[in-house]
């Protein structure tokens, strides 16, 4: 993060109305844009989704058992109760 003076940035009406609440302190902006959701942009959150979803129904229908499950997913049997008791 780079770090600019106010007096660059803002008018001198507004950097005096800031001084009024905030003066000498370090005041972080955030962007105007909103951020995306974990794993929206990569994908990873479908990923996760999906196979939570397979690993419930292979619970449900295929009375698999967690600790095979487990083994399947390569997860420890407590994530794997985790995900099928949501």
């Amino acid at each position: 993060m780079k770090y600019r003076k106010a007096s660059e940035i803002f008018p001198d009406e507004l950097l005096k109305e800031i001084q009024k609440y905030s003066s000498g302190e370090l005041v972080y902006i955030p962007k105007k844009t909103e951020r995306e959701h974990w794993g929206s942009s990569s994908g990873a959150k479908t990923f996760y989704v999906q196979r939570n979803n397979e690993i419930r129904s292979k619970y449900r229908h295929e009375r698999k058992g967690i600790n095979e499950l487990a083994e399947e997913y390569n997860l420890s049997p407590e994530t794997i109760r985790k995900i099928v008791y949501k």
